[in-house]
């Protein structure tokens, strides 16, 4: 008789959720994972870079900066379970293998998809995944980005998706270091891992179609401290690496400043070419420079030192990041739209003209009035046949005290009739009133499975970071915990089960059986051919003598290992004659030795 379990999973269907549809695609075939995907909605952030100095011109003293761009961000976190015990167990038997935390930055020129955080347990060898299996980690890692590029693709808008690669020993889950079955990959390890990750974006078979509807996509790596040969060695090794791939950064391409001269120069300041991120080696790079000049200067000359970018990525090199015994990679991969990228640059124009708040508007010297507002062009006027403002100013006391005797609470009687609490069972998000503006693109395709508001989602990752994971015990707990907290207890986990088909194991033996055996075509000689060939050559040896003239020794040495090394068709027999012959035209010299 089944359990229930076993009954609940049987009844259970495979989730028709977009994400899952393609995960399953490129796990192993029936093989069972749960996927757990949290987001916010787009809610607007500080912008990534500094904004530069508004119209500038040489001559001028007086600078101020233009206003900066309207900036929105959009978190999501992919966590990755899988099962501990046999089939049919119970769904709190689950312990999370693979976490990963992504930032989208979408402004009116551009999204970007930054990841953020990605880590695993090291518990996956719990599946004893046939060897030659594809790793489900760097896979779901993969098609989460193609997945993402897919749904957050805007029209004549560029997309850049943005990494650090910096080798560490934990990041979402703490404790998994100690778990023997965590492999921690070093420095150049994981640079190298990632860029397998984004080159599959930009060849990879799987996401072919998510390549289609763009114009053109790149792929740019940058290491500090090395140079472009030593750099070289970190891409992947395809036929179509050199030329997705280049050895810079694309800063100055993906600035929305840059790419609009007429409105902010052709001189950008590095100050405000470079983004900054959440825990980012440059950000905090930039955050020093920034404190260590004032804000007129910075607006005049900019910073003292780096002047440009390649002496920035210079001084980067002797940061602490990335000098401390350990490589840190940079990479980018720009889509860029099939539309002509002027119309993005145009709507910057438009929104960076606008004044800011701040700014100061000079006035005649004569006119000393303060700027005209609705209240007082109502105030001054004033024509005949019109009630002025000072006489509706006599009647408003009035109005309000009839106002105020119209709100009056009526007093309550009569028995108390008690109602039931509401409680909340879940803190949901605010939703933005609009799905598409000119800053941000929010399908419901691409949302989590739970959309969480910015304070809830900064608390649900809190939740993981205080965890245990060091064994599998603490691990099982700890999942538990987290699945259940996230959403006030609801069932949020998307099943998957894989479709992948792995590798024949007959067939690959067999493989390697048909490469074993094309050995064979090559004739070998046998044990007793190499002893009667030692035994020809000693006898032929110990025939000669050792009266035999130095010269004629050599040859015949020579003779002996040419026949054995270039060609063993000859019979064992010639050999004999030949020593025999040579041998027997030094017998003369025998006697004077006796």
């Amino acid at each position: 008789m089944a359990s229930p379990a076993q009954i609940r999973d049987s009844n259970r269907v495979v989730d028709t959720h977009p994400l899952v549809a393609e995960l399953a695609k490129v796990l192993p075939k029936d093989r069972k994972f749960t996927a757990y995907h949290l987001s916010t909605p787009p809610t607007i952030t500080e912008p990534l870079c500094h904004p530069p100095v508004h119209n500038p011109s040489k001559d001028s003293t007086d600078r101020r900066p233009s206003k900066p761009l309207k900036t929105y961000c959009e978190k999501h976190f992919l966590a990755i379970s899988i099962r501990t015990g046999k089939e049919g167990a119970h769904l709190d038997k689950q312990v999370l293998v693979l976490g990963l935390e992504i930032y989208i930055y979408t402004t009116s020129f551009s999204t970007i998809i930054f990841v953020s955080k990605a880590d695993s347990t090291g518990y996956l060898n719990l599946l004893n995944l046939p060897k030659g299996t594809p790793s489900p980690i760097r896979e779901v890692t993969a098609c989460f980005l193609a997945f993402l590029v897919a749904n957050r693709r805007r029209q004549t808008k560029q997309l850049v998706v943005n990494l650090f690669a910096r080798a560490q020993s934990q990041y979402l889950f703490p404790g998994s270091m100690k778990n023997n079955g965590k492999h921690v990959l070093d420095d150049r390890g994981l640079v190298k891992w990632w860029c397998r990750i984004l080159n599959s974006l930009l060849e990879g078979a799987d996401y072919q179609d998510v390549r289609e509807p763009w114009n053109a996509i790149h792929g740019y790596l940058i290491i500090p401290g090395l140079d472009n040969y030593e750099t070289r060695a970190f891409l992947p090794r395809t036929s179509l690496a050199m030329s997705n791939w280049t050895l810079d950064h694309p800063l100055e391409k993906i600035s929305p400043y840059s790419n609009d001269p007429s409105n902010f120069g052709s001189n950008i300041h590095p100050r405000s070419l470079i983004p900054t991120y959440p825990d980012d080696p440059k950000a905090r790079f930039v955050q020093e420079l920034e404190e260590s000049i004032a804000e007129k200067a910075k607006l005049l000359n900019g910073w003292k030192t780096p002047r440009t970018l390649d002496q920035f990525w210079e001084m980067m090199a002797f940061r602490q990041e990335c000098s401390s015994g350990r490589l840190t990679g940079f990479m980018w991969v720009v889509f860029e739209s099939q539309a002509n990228p002027k119309s993005s640059s145009s709507t910057i124009k438009s929104a960076a003209t606008i004044p800011t708040p701040n700014a100061s508007f000079s006035a005649p010297a004569d006119d000393r009035t303060p700027p005209t507002s609705p209240r007082s062009a109502q105030r001054g006027n004033t024509s005949l046949g019109t009630p002025s403002a000072s006489s509706s100013k006599l009647n408003a006391p009035k109005t309000r005290k009839l106002r105020r005797k119209r709100k009056a609470k009526k007093v309550l009687s009569g028995p108390i009739i008690p109602r039931k609490p509401q409680i909340k069972t879940h803190q949901r998000a605010q939703f933005p009133k609009q799905i598409e503006t000119p800053y941000y693109f929010w399908p419901e395709k691409g949302r989590g499975q739970v959309v969480l508001s910015d304070n809830s989602y900064t608390r649900a990752v809190e939740v993981l970071l205080h965890s245990e994971f060091k064994t599998l015990e603490h691990a099982i707990a700890s999942t538990a915990r987290w699945t259940k907290e996230v959403n006030m207890g609801e069932n949020w986990a998307l099943e998957i089960i894989g479709e992948r088909a792995s590798i024949d194991s007959t067939t690959s033996s067999g493989i390697s059986e048909t490469i074993n055996n094309l050995s064979g075509m090559v004739r070998k000689r046998s044990a007793d051919e190499i002893t009667n060939e030692t035994t020809s050559t000693s006898t032929a040896v110990n025939t000669l003598g050792g009266g035999l003239i130095r010269k004629k020794a050599k040859l015949d040495t020579s003779a002996t290992d040419a026949s054995v090394n270039v060609d063993q068709d000859f019979p064992e027999t010639e050999s004999e004659p030949k020593a025999n012959i040579l041998g027997a035209g030094l017998i003369r010299k025998k006697p004077k030795g006796s």
